[in-house]
């Protein structure tokens, strides 16, 4: 399988990083619980936190190649589901509703920056849709940041959307790791 492992100096164990789990090594077959994550635009993120520091020695050449390929695709999982979404299919779109096996979940993708969360508060299913450049859902007209999965405006102004952990990764990494995928088709 091709993909990026790490070297546990300590333990001496081999880690995976897309299925997070010790390959070899004295915590061979733990596996790491996975953390929601973002991936965003160097910009994005200093528009929402000016203050961050980013050691590097050429920002300006990492910055240059923040580019999605066509084959990259954003990855849930959740227990033994597994389904990926090409980025550049969500981006045309920009929101996606859909679900990871019974899960309703909503995919935010646009200027190099994606977002995944559970399009559901508390027992209600939510449908959202951009309408110029903000984030509303169609059943209550709220308006969301989708930065933190918080309703800003609107009826459920202050409920919040749970993120979902995801992976980024070239499809056929994907596929090699997640061989029975389920691949969204827009």
């Amino acid at each position: 399988m091709n993909a990026m492992t790490w070297y546990d100096h300590e333990t001496q164990s081999i880690w995976s990083q897309p299925w997070g789990r010790a390959l070899e090594g004295t915590y061979k077959g733990v596996e790491l619980f996975l953390l929601p994550s973002q991936i965003t635009t160097w910009s994005s993120w200093k528009a929402e936190y000016p203050h961050t520091l980013a050691m590097t020695s050429d920002l300006e050449r990492v910055v240059a190649r923040q580019q999605f390929d066509s084959d990259f695709v954003i990855g849930l999982v959740l227990d033994d589901t597994a389904k990926a979404f090409y980025y550049q299919d969500v981006a045309r779109k920009t929101v996606v509703n859909d679900f990871l096996g019974e899960l309703p979940v909503l995919i935010w993708a646009a200027d190099n920056n994606y977002h995944a969360f559970v399009r559901q508060v508390e027992d209600q299913m939510l449908s959202f849709e951009d309408r110029n450049g903000e984030l509303i859902d169609t059943e209550t007209g709220s308006t969301w940041d989708l930065s933190r999965g918080l309703a800003t405006e609107g009826s459920l102004k202050g409920q919040s959307l749970q993120a979902i952990p995801s992976l980024s990764s070239y499809d056929w990494a994907w596929r090699d790791f997640y061989p029975g995928t389920e691949f969204y088709q827009p």
